[in-house]
C-alpha cells in the first residue's frame, strides 16, 4: 500500500526481545553486570558528531526506491518515485553543488537560486513518505558526509546545540538536507527552522521535506499569527510540492497499550538482558532536564532495552516535549521498552492531548506504545 515493509517492532527489536523474553523465562541467563542507569549518564558529544549522526535511522538503514511499493491504485506514489530519482541524480551533478558559489574563469559569483530548489512530500501518515525521503538520502550521489537526515526536531535541537550560524556553517557544505515530519507546533521554530532552510537554500544546497500539509497551508488554523504565516509563504517558495495520495493505516486504530508489569518484573527482567538499561520514571524525566535533547541518541548509545519503573502521567508540558524527543530516539533505533506504572495511552492528560502538541503526543504514545506492545507479544510466545 505505498509504504515500508518494515512494520513497527520488526526486524532488530523482535530480535532484542527475543532476548528479553528469554531470560523472562530463563532465570540462568544473567549477564555478567547490571543494567545501566540512564539517569546517570551525562553524554558529551562533540558538534561533529551532532552533524555526522544526522542520518536516516536505524530502521529506515534498508529502504531504497526498489523496496517501495507503489500503489497501483494511487498513480500518486509511482509519479512521487520518478520525480525523486531525477530529484537524487541530479543532487552532486552540480545543481546544488553546496559550495555557495559559481566558480567563473576570472571571478566568483554569488549563487542565485533559480526557482525552487527543494522538493516537498505532501501526503497523510502511513502513504511511505519517510521511506521515500530516506530512499531519496541513500540514492544521492553525493558522499555521506555532504548529506544529512533529521527530523524538524532533530533539525531544531541542532540549532540550539550548536548555535544559528555554526549550524548554517555546519550544513552549508552539503549537497543534501532531509527534514523527515516538519512540524508546526511552536511558531519560533517554524520561523528558526525555514530561515536556516532559506539560507542553506542560498547557498546551493538541495533541501527535501516531508509533512502531512502543502507548504501554502501549513499553520491554518495553528497559531495563525501574520509573522508566522509570511514566514511559511516565504519557506513554500523553496520547495515543489508532490503530493502522495494513499490510505491512511495508522488512522484505522490502534489497540490500547498493553498492561503494565510490576515494579519487581521490570526490575528482574532487567538484570537478565544484556545491554539493558534500567531507570525510575521520575529520576529519568528529572534527568532529560538536564541533558540537551540534540544529544538524547547519544544517551541511548549501546543500549538493547529499556526498563522503566514507576510510569506516571505527565502534566508538565516542558518535561511531555523532552519525553517525545527521548521517545523518538527510542523508535528510532528500536529498542524495547518494558514498564510498570501508568500505561503509555494514559502517559499525557487529557488536556495535553487536546492542546497545540496534540501531534507531537499521540506520535509518542504510538511510537512508546509500539515498543511496549513487542514485550506482550514475545512474552507470551515464551511463556
Amino acid at each position: 500500500m505505498g509504504c515500508a515493509t518494515l512494520g513497527q517492532g520488526g526486524g532488530a527489536a523482535a530480535l532484542r526481545w527475543g532476548v528479553v523474553s528469554s531470560s523472562l523465562a530463563e532465570t540462568n541467563a544473567v549477564p555478567t553486570t547490571g543494567p545501566e542507569v540512564l539517569s546517570a549518564r551525562l553524554p558529551r558529544v562533540d558538534t561533529g558528531r551532532l552533524v555526522a549522526d544526522m542520518v536516516p535511522p536505524p530502521r529506515f538503514d534498508a529502504v531504497r526506491f526498489e523496496t517501495y511499493v507503489p500503489d497501483e491504485r494511487r498513480p500518486s506514489q509511482a509519479e512521487a518515485v520518478r520525480r525523486l530519482r531525477t530529484f537524487a541524480a541530479q543532487t552532486g551533478s552540480g545543481n546544488g553543488s553546496g559550495s555557495g558559489e559559481r566558480r567563473r574563469w576570472f571571478r566568483r559569483e554569488p549563487r542565485t537560486p533559480q526557482g525552487p530548489t527543494g522538493v516537498y512530500l505532501d501526503g497523510g501518515y502511513g502513504v511511505g513518505k519517510t521511506h521515500l525521503l530516506a530512499s531519496l538520502w541513500h540514492a544521492a550521489p553525493a558522499p555521506r558526509e555532504r548529506k544529512a537526515f533529521g527530523t524538524f526536531v532533530e533539525l531544531t535541537n541542532l540549532v540550539g546545540a550548536l548555535g544559528f550560524q555554526q549550524a548554517v556553517t555546519a550544513l552549508s557544505g552539503h549537497q543534501l538536507v532531509c527534514i523527515d515530519e516538519f512540524e508546526l507546533d511552536d511558531p519560533g521554530d517554524t520561523v528558526l527552522v525555514s530561515t536556516l532552510l532559506g539560507r542553506l537554500a542560498d547557498a546551493g544546497v538541495r533541501l527535501a521535506a516531508t509533512s502531512n500539509t502543502l507548504p501554502g497551508k501549513l499553520g491554518e488554523g495553528r497559531f495563525a499569527a501574520a509573522d508566522f504565516l509570511r514566514e511559511i509563504q516565504g519557506l513554500s517558495a523553496r520547495f515543489a510540492s508532490l503530493r502522495i495520495d494513499g490510505d491512511d493505516y495508522r488512522h484505522r486504530g490502534l489497540p490500547a497499550a498493553p498492561a503494565p508489569y510490576t515494579d519487581e518484573q521490570v526490575t528482574e527482567a532487567a538484570h537478565r538482558t544484556p545491554g539493558a538499561a534500567l531507570d525510575d520514571f521520575a529520576e529519568l524525566t528529572e534527568h532529560l532536564a538536564v541533558v540537551h535533547p540534540s544529544r538524547y541518541g547519544a544517551l541511548c548509545d549501546g543500549v538493547h532495552a529499556l526498563f522503566l519503573r514507576g510510569v506516571e502521567q505527565i502534566s508538565d508540558q516542558a518535561t511531555a516535549l523532552r519525553l517525545v524527543v527521548l521517545a523518538d530516539r527510542l523508535y528510532d533505533r528500536e529498542i524495547p521498552v518494558m514498564t510498570s506504572g501508568v500505561p503509555f495511552d494514559r502517559l499525557f492528560t487529557e488536556e495535553m492531548l487536546a492542546g497545540g502538541y496534540r501531534k507531537k503526543y499521540f506520535r509518542a504514545v504510538s511510537r512508546l506504545t509500539a515498543l511496549a506492545r513487542d514485550a506482550g507479544r514475545t512474552a507470551v510466545a515464551a511463556g
